[in-house]
């Protein structure tokens, strides 16, 4: 007897058969795709691909029952995913419909440095109603993400971030060695709710105040923080004028702390799912957008790391836990080989709370679309308690 046929005897053996239709029925599978970054179409303008995005305050809910102020391109989080082929002329027109500056930032991409989103570096920030437009050449291949670079540690972790793709169409090296029909995109992230809100509020009083001044002509360098060189700061400094970090608006144990876990703008249990057949071979982009490690663990497989940082790696690693750290993308080929209903988690289990309570976070399942229904039987104690199918979404342990 192989291990296949040990398994489904052994189920066998147990009781009813009760099959978990609604995660394989079609309306779960129809559902579960909204759960992934949805694709920015772009208009051809000569032979330019223009893209529009626009940042505003949106209301995100990251679980039924919990939701919080964020800032969202094109009132999405993740923002909408850019998807190109490598050589492309791309336009992105960036409108900021908010009451604070922002800039995007493309993030891995060899962008003109006046395109690359770091204000008062490379372009002044994006202020409130205006529009910036950013121009450069898709390069290089991979798996890439855009994301804030004003204010940063409060706007990344509200949801200033989406996944940007770069193809090449003539020559996939990962497809060529892992045959693969379907893929996933993956955007981690951390949030601390409470920062968020304090820091929100904060950002648009003093917005407000700059604003005013602005519009009355009462610019002032030292009151915006902006000199012209580090010499000018160094002499402002010596003749009295103090630094923000000298009266600094906040103590380190203000710092965020995260106390939300995402996985494409969504906390267990509404995740997405990965579905898989027995056989099947899918690639999975895995972003890291937020301030907080992550140790991505799969049950019953290992799988196959052939990217890092959006390059092909010389020689594929096979691993079943990938150590993803803030800013870094990962792809990974997973092999259906261990039909089932697998977790893929984070290790690092405090990253699977929400608010402090497991499960929660970043838990997700690896599904497999050809599940008999002789592999997912229920034992007496479990229909005594009136559940009819695994899996179950479980809210405290």
């Amino acid at each position: 007897m192989n291990r296949r046929e040990f398994i489904q005897t052994t189920g066998l053996m147990s009781t009813t058969v009760l099959f978990p239709k609604v995660l394989l029925s079609n309306s779960a599978k129809s559902a579960n795709k909204e759960r992934f970054p949805k694709p920015l179409e772009p208009v051809m303008k000569g032979d330019v691909k223009e893209f529009r995005l626009a940042i505003d305050i949106y209301q995100q809910e990251v679980v039924p029952g919990f939701k919080f102020h964020t800032l969202a391109f094109n009132n999405q989080i993740p923002g909408p995913e850019i998807r190109v082929n490598k050589g492309d002329k791309v336009r992105v027109i960036f409108r900021n419909n908010t009451e604070l500056n922002h800039t995007i930032h493309w993030h891995g991409i060899y962008v003109p440095w006046r395109m690359d989103g770091v204000p008062y570096v490379t372009q002044m920030p994006v202020m409130p109603g205006k529009e910036f437009v950013y121009e450069f050449v898709a390069e290089p291949y991979g798996t890439h993400f855009y994301h804030c670079h004003w204010g940063t540690l409060l706007h990344m972790q509200s949801g200033m971030y989406g996944s940007f793709i770069i193809d090449d169409p003539n020559d996939d090296p990962i497809k060529r060695e892992f045959p693969y029909e379907r893929e996933y995109t993956l955007v981690y992230s951390a949030h601390d709710s409470n920062f968020i809100r304090r820091e929100l509020d904060s950002m648009l009083e003093r917005m407000k105040e700059r604003m005013y001044l602005m519009k009355n002509g009462r610019f002032n360098k030292e009151r915006f923080a902006v000199f012209d060189t580090k010499d000018e700061f160094v002499t402002a400094v010596n003749n009295g004028y103090q630094p923000p970090y000298s009266t600094n608006r906040r103590a380190p144990a203000d710092l965020a702390q995260p106390n939300w876990f995402t996985v494409n703008g969504k906390s267990y249990p509404m995740t997405p799912n990965i579905y898989i057949t027995e056989g099947e071979n899918i690639r999975v982009r895995l972003i890291n957008a937020g301030g907080e490690e992550h140790f991505l663990h799969l049950h019953g497989h290992d799988f196959w790391q052939v990217c890092d940082d959006g390059v092909p790696v010389p020689q594929p690693w096979q691993m079943n836990t990938v150590r993803l750290s803030p800013g870094k993308t990962i792809d990974i080929i997973i092999e259906g080989h261990n039909r089932g209903l697998w977790t893929f988690h984070d290790h690092d289990t405090r990253r699977v709370t929400n608010n402090g309570l497991y499960p929660g976070g970043n838990l997700m399942a690896l599904v497999y679309e050809d599940l008999p229904s002789s592999e997912a039987e229920l034992d007496p104690m479990t229909q005594k308690m009136g559940l009819n199918a695994l899996p179950l979404v479980a809210l405290d342990e």
